[in-house]
């Protein structure tokens, strides 16, 4: 009985692979010593395919269902051993297994910055990544390239591959565009679809699929993001001599506020200083560009107007100055509100 049970074992009546690690792309039935029953059962699951390999020769593919393994269903593998349409003893075969699942959300990046050409910056090194999927659906080629003789193949070992793949074609795109930086984020869905287009036949030779690519961001390396935004910030300052009256006018009521001593009183009226020479500055070049007032204006019954008294064109132009002054920082709301209830008591 323990001699018929050994003899038994020699011989596989079933071949089937059931995946308990969805990372694994290619996997090989374990035959040890064994020999394939004649007539053996082959169960080939939905999204994955089989294939028999006779002494490093690829022969029979399966894709998915259940077959009876004979010398009908099996064609190449009976032509490349001379088998006979007689032959029903057991055989020797290699047996793999693909997986053609759809790898999904699979993330692809520069590990490095890429050094390009820019119309703008000149040379820069940039950053870029997004994610991809894709699926087998050629196990022949697949095995033949990639997997080979091993035992299993996982996602891991080939996704390293397709990541520096991928990195090696951003910087000859980059680089045949000419577009400049600032512009790449408008351009990042044309960026995306010009890299898939490129890549899906890299992935082809592979024995694979290309189904999605997207290119989710293209950045700067730190050091050149500060030197960016140090330039979009004057950008938006503008007129720079402006903007620093403006940052010393609102600095004022912080230093007032110091008590540190000395020190802090020394910045408060330094600060005060400051300030009233800028608004001295300023109310007199808002005096000079005033019209001059004549010392006697005529009525409109033509007789001569009170000492003092103005036109009212002339309080309201005044009044536009004072106001583009409290615009600026230079004046206070209560300074300006101090100064038109003057000009107006002069109407009176």
């Amino acid at each position: 009985m323990a001699l018929m049970d050994f003899i038994k074992k020699q011989f596989i009546d079933i071949i089937q692979c059931v995946e308990d690690d969805e990372e694994i792309m290619a996997w090989r039935f374990p035959m040890q010593d064994f020999e394939i029953q004649y007539g053996a059962s082959l169960t080939v699951r939905e999204s994955q395919m089989a294939v028999f390999v006779n002494e490093g020769q690829i022969a029979d593919v399966f894709g998915p269902g259940r077959y009876r393994l004979t010398t009908q269903t099996l064609p190449v593998l009976t032509y490349l051993k001379n088998w006979d349409k007689l032959f029903e003893s057991p055989f020797k075969s290699d047996v793999y297994f693909f997986s053609t699942r759809q790898r999904l959300d699979r993330k692809w990046g520069t590990s490095n910055p890429v050094t390009v050409r820019d119309a703008e910056f000149g040379a820069v090194r940039l950053r870029a990544f997004g994610i991809y999927s894709y699926h087998l659906v050629d196990p022949k080629l697949f095995h033949a390239t990639i997997s080979g003789t091993l035992a299993q193949y996982t996602t891991e070992q080939l996704e390293s591959q397709l990541k520096n793949t991928v990195a090696g074609y951003i910087a000859t795109l980059f680089g045949e565009t000419g577009v400049p930086f600032l512009d790449m984020a408008a351009n990042q869905d044309v960026f995306g679809k010009a890299l898939a287009e490129k890549l899906a036949p890299v992935f082809a030779g592979l024995g694979l699929a290309l189904d999605n690519f997207v290119l989710q961001n293209i950045s700067l390396p730190e050091e050149l993001e500060k030197a960016l935004d140090a330039r979009i910030s004057m950008g938006v300052v503008g007129d720079l001599s402006r903007f620093t009256q403006f940052q010393v006018a609102s600095s004022i009521p912080l230093a007032a506020q110091n008590e540190g001593g000395a020190a802090g009183a020394g910045v408060g009226i330094g600060a005060g200083i400051s300030l009233g020479q800028v608004m001295g500055q300023a109310m007199q070049t808002a005096t000079q560009a005033a019209p001059v007032l004549p010392a006697a204006a005529q009525t409109p019954e033509g007789a001569l107007a009170p000492d003092g008294a103005v036109s009212v064109d002339d309080i309201t132009a005044t009044l536009e100055k004072l106001h583009a002054l409290v615009g600026k920082g230079i004046l206070t709301q209560a300074e300006f509100e101090a100064k038109k209830t003057a000009l107006l008591q002069k109407l009176g």
